[in-house]
């Protein structure tokens, strides 16, 4: 059998030099007994699959709501996308394959029903009241709101894991808990996530974009990586626009990653990356397109927030949502009776807004949905 301790020696003989080793890890808020076959990453990434916040990732909004086809992506099969991603840039530097996929796993579960359009109605109710940002709500689920364990509050990951959600869009995060390091970069393991959930976003919403008739290839062709995508997977010769919006796609993530991890390749030398405190310690991300794919990519996401993201049936069903969450949120802020019991226990620890913001955080698409239409429709049974 595999013990934990040859997971361990195995790591520190494979893995690159700036690689986060699990025997090295900083260890869990909570002291627990290592477990006698799992490394500590992998036991992480165990703990997220089965958490309930993991599960409702299922329903939850990517950018179509789930009811409207079950052929689009969902917050579970983008993560789904971006794990695996992740995992090959991983693999390829020499990186700590368990915890870069503990990362990507957990790296949505903060996500709110409804896709951002649900982010900004709760950043809006929440903005005198401590705010909302998913990051930070994803680190509180893991931290705090799963209840897995008798002897303590959430799933008491590694501080690595942890680091990795809340530094996960540093530019967009608000005040990163001293805890964390806020002074300084992502582990490579993290930053692996970040840039895979950038290819992932970026291709599978042309992917589901065409497929919802949003966006025509014609309209791609303005794109230099859709172009460079067609030239080099030869899309343009498959007759079948099913298959050939596949063998498009399928060739911009090739392309993407093949550059991010050539230049990564070339960041590392060039920037003298010889360990984990030199990756932690570097005044940007190691791990970065080239110039030229990253203009590409600016392309391509401008384009994608002109003709898809501000398309009048996304915006539609965008505004839609936030009405439900902003009604929902006023009638229990209303009468906090209407809560399950769990959150109205909660209410004698923890400020009424944040409780209200847990628990409709914490909802599908479609759970807000039916709460919507048993709370505010007369011949619905509640």
């Amino acid at each position: 059998m595999i013990a934990r301790e040859d997971i361990e020696t195995r790591e520190s003989e494979m893995l690159a030099p700036y690689a986060a080793l699990a025997r090295e890890s900083r260890g869990r808020r909570y002291e627990e007994p290592e477990h006698p076959f799992r490394s500590a990453y992998q036991r992480d990434k165990d703990r997220i699959i089965h958490t309930t916040a993991f599960r409702r990732l299922e329903y939850k909004t990517q950018v179509f709501v789930n009811h409207e086809g079950d052929y689009y992506r969902t917050r579970l099969t983008h993560t789904m996308e971006v794990a695996q991603i992740a995992h090959v840039i991983a693999r390829t530097l020499g990186l700590n394959e368990d915890l870069t996929e503990a990362i990507a796993l957990a790296h949505d579960l903060g996500h709110t029903p409804f896709g951002h359009a649900g982010e900004d109605a709760l950043q809006a109710l929440m903005e005198s009241h401590g705010g909302f940002e998913h990051n930070q709500h994803g680190l509180r689920v893991v931290e705090e709101l799963e209840q897995r364990y008798p002897d303590f509050h959430g799933l008491n990951l590694t501080w690595e894991v942890r680091a990795g959600i809340i530094k996960h869009g540093m530019g967009r995060l608000g005040a990163i808990p001293e805890e964390y390091e806020p002074g300084r970069m992502p582990h490579l393991e993290a930053q692996a996530v970040e840039m895979a959930d950038s290819i992932a976003y970026d291709s599978h919403d042309i992917d589901d974009g065409l497929a919802a008739d949003l966006i025509r290839e014609e309209m791609l062709s303005e794109l230099a990586l859709w172009r460079r995508a067609i030239e080099v997977s030869g899309a343009d010769d498959v007759q079948d626009p099913e298959l050939r919006r596949a063998v498009a796609v399928r060739a911009i993530i090739n392309l993407v990653v093949t550059d991010l991890l050539e230049q990564t390749s070339r960041n590392l030398e060039t920037m003298g990356i010889r360990s984990v405190e030199d990756v932690t310690g570097a005044k940007a991300f190691v791990l970065r397109f080239s110039p030229e794919m990253g203009a590409w990519n600016r392309e391509l996401e401008a384009f994608l927030f002109e003709n898809v993201y501000r398309h009048y049936r996304v915006v539609r069903m965008s505004e839609k949502a936030k009405r439900f969450l902003v009604e929902l949120f006023a009638l229990y802020l209303d009468n906090a009776a209407q809560l399950p019991p769990q959150y109205q226990q909660a209410l004698e620890t923890t400020d009424k807004h944040r409780v209200i913001c847990d628990y409709v955080a914490g909802m599908t698409d479609r759970y807000a949905q039916d709460e919507y239409l048993r709370l505010f429709t007369p011949y619905e049974r509640v």
